[in-house]
């Protein structure tokens, strides 16, 4: 039976009980995988990689490498915020790389959404694959794979999770919770003793903000982009949208329009807030956000962010548009 498809008979983990029974199922099969050997997490922070960190702690302890790419394409904060968690709190074996030179100068004028992917997704390969061989006896590679990756890596969009490693890549994969949606993830999250800002974080895309800086990325549009998507986190945080709302977030387009700034003429790129509900990731509603709240982001956004003058408000739901721009 092909071991990316999720067998009928396999219940929905919609309480604790049966997510303590999958973690130690889970635990044993990564034991037996694994053994004494070391496995090399890519930990994004993000919700799925935080729960394969602590399963994968659970079930083989030090022998866990976390590595940390700050790509450059990470939410404001996020990266310190990771060191904060898993360095400190946690007591993860932890190695973190800035990488965000490297990352952008390639990325530099890549405006094809999969282009972009590609890069993102080849790229993280490769600095894994280097701090691997700073490393000794590592045989494994761990990812925060989950089932939506894998169904939409079939012709909806690629995923650098999904698809395997080149060939002549060492790893062999390590994909505990590939066969679970998001809302069993944080379940299993749970269950592991995660704090809860951790497992009800937002989904984050592993290109990050490269999917959502639209077009051929520059610096100066990403800056702006980080800012105001943590000013719509904030915002939410404060009204209670963000118990409500499973995904919320900022796009910025590769276009301008003019505007009015201080009695003068402006120009700047639009911010798009897209705000959606679902269970499973392959279908989306919108939320709705109430005006006054609408009224102050846009306020805050186009007075507080250097190149924003206007702010949008996406209403498509899934289908038939996809959770992410590109």
């Amino acid at each position: 039976m092909d071991s990316n498809v999720r067998p009928e008979s396999m219940k929905r983990i919609v309480n604790l009980e049966l997510a303590n029974a999958f973690i130690e199922q889970e635990v044993n099969k990564v034991r037996a995988q694994v053994k004494d050997k070391k496995v090399l997490l890519a930990l994004s922070g993000g919700v799925d990689s935080s729960v394969v960190a602590a399963l994968l702690i659970k079930a083989i302890g030090k022998n866990l490498v976390c590595v940390h790419v700050n790509h450059g394409l990470m939410r404001k904060g996020e990266s310190e915020q990771v060191i904060e968690v898993f360095g400190k709190e946690l007591d993860a074996n932890l190695i973190y790389v800035d990488a965000t030179d490297r990352f952008l100068n390639l990325l530099a004028g890549v405006s094809a959404p999969e282009q972009k992917r590609k890069i993102i997704g080849g790229e993280f390969i490769k600095v894994f694959d280097e701090e691997a061989k700073k490393l000794t006896d590592i045989d494994f590679l761990a990812q925060g794979t989950i089932y939506p990756d894998i169904l939409e890596s079939k012709g909806v969009k690629a995923h650098h999770n999904v698809g395997g490693l080149p060939e002549d890549m060492k790893f062999e994969l390590v994909e505990p919770i590939k066969l679970l949606y998001k809302d069993e993830v944080r379940i299993v999250g749970k269950a592991l003793g995660l704090p809860d800002n951790m497992v009800f974080r937002q989904p984050f895309p592993g290109p990050g903000l490269g999917v959502r800086c639209l077009g051929a990325i520059t610096r100066d549009r990403l800056h702006a982009l980080r800012e105001a998507d943590a000013i719509l986190r904030e915002e939410f945080e404060i009204c209670g949208l963000a118990e409500k709302v499973w995904q919320y977030f900022i796009a910025v387009p590769d276009m301008k329009s003019v505007g009015v700034r201080n009695d003068m003429r402006y120009e700047g790129w639009p911010a798009i807030i897209r705000a959606v509900n679902t269970v499973d990731a392959m279908t989306a509603t919108i939320e709705e956000i109430p005006y006054e709240v609408l009224h102050k982001i846009t306020a805050r956004i186009t007075n507080e962010v250097e190149g924003i003058n206007r702010v949008l408000l996406d209403l498509t739901p899934k289908p038939i548009g996809t959770i992410e721009w590109e």
